[in-house]
């Protein structure tokens, strides 16, 4: 009979994801043309009762981290670094449960 050793995969107990949602908007003072085609098309379809449309992006980011503070630092820098243009456009980290 042979014997065999089986290394056991390490179990990551700490790890947890963590989920949040980032919201990316032009400034205020930022003029906005495509939010203003879209309105001025949906006045053209009938729906006169809209005052403005501004357009943003939005992402769903999941990071393996336990700390939700640890893990909003490291969203926070993935917004200055990528994912924001700081000079035209503001941004909103939430977690999302």
């Amino acid at each position: 009979m042979k014997l065999i050793l089986v290394k056991p995969f390490p179990l990551n107990l700490k790890k947890s994801k963590l989920k949040f949602s980032i919201t990316v908007t032009l400034k205020k003072d930022v003029l906005d043309p495509q939010g203003k085609v879209v309105l001025n098309t949906l006045v053209n379809m009938g729906m006169d009762n809209l005052k403005n449309i501004r357009q943003g992006k939005h992402f769903e980011i999941e990071v393996d981290e336990v700390e939700e503070a640890i893990a909003k630092n490291k969203i926070n820098e993935m917004c200055k670094k990528l994912l924001v243009n700081l000079i035209i456009e503001d941004y909103k980290i939430n977690r999302i449960k």
